[in-house]
């Protein structure tokens, strides 16, 4: 084991493998379903709004998703939505809930590579059973030491996990694509933070680079994680 680093974190979705690629994709049927009713924009706006009021009840995920879709569809249209967009909205959903996963370039050669050297630890928030399903569908199960499927992740989630699979944050790093949730908490918790930026990030995981953190890391994608492990431990 390196002396320095004895725990990394990975996030899943859009980290190693493809996500908001199949949200968009849904949100743009949503818009076909509703054009007689509304513009694109002023309904992705209700969209957005409606997604962050439910996330305090629905969480993350397909399901919550779902839900705030109709509940949008309803309002724009005055409740006159016709039940068979209700009921596409709800097939879209379980399409997505049955979509194959799709690795992103580098991810089962980094998760491997750093398995057989350190502890890993996925860590994770959405839906219990449609995270299970991807981990499981992706390969990288075996490869992992822990799994940690959250309601969110705060700078409290990173001091008890990597605590509970190492020495803390202070020799751990969490690897993802979100600023708002896999690097900013974990840097202010004591740990690596490096950003993966994926290209498609939902409006809600935005948020400004961090500043004054010496240990936050920006990489292009999962095949620099090795060498990047190196320069850190070295």
């Amino acid at each position: 084991m390196p002396k320095g680093l004895q725990t990394i974190g990975f996030d899943a979705d859009d980290t190693l493998w493809q996500n908001e690629s199949f949200y968009r994709l849904t949100q743009e049927r949503f818009a076909e379903l509703l054009a007689d009713y509304t513009d694109r924009d002023h309904l992705y706006d209700r969209l957005l709004e409606a997604e962050k009021r439910n996330l305090g009840h629905y969480g993350f995920g397909i399901k919550g998703f779902m839900l705030s879709m109709i509940e949008t569809a309803i309002e724009v249209t005055d409740q006159a939505v016709p039940a068979s967009v209700i009921a596409e909205l709800l097939a879209a959903g379980q399409d997505m809930l049955a979509h194959p996963v799709h690795l992103l370039p580098h991810a089962e050669d980094a998760v491997r590579a750093l398995a057989e050297t350190h502890t890993i630890v996925l860590i994770t928030k959405g839906d219990l059973l449609d995270q299970e399903r991807k981990l499981a569908q992706s390969g990288l199960g075996d490869f992992f030491d822990g799994v940690e499927i959250v309601s969110n992740k705060t700078q409290a989630t990173y001091q008890t996990t990597f605590a509970r699979y190492g020495d803390g944050p202070d020799r751990a790093m969490m690897i993802g694509n979100s600023l708002k949730s896999d690097v900013i908490p974990a840097l202010e918790a004591g740990a690596w933070g490096v950003y993966i930026p994926h290209g498609l990030t939902w409006e809600l995981e935005h948020a400004e680079p961090p500043e004054g953190f010496d240990r936050y890391r920006e990489m292009t994608d999962l095949g620099e994680v090795v060498d990047l492990l190196r320069t850190v431990e070295s």
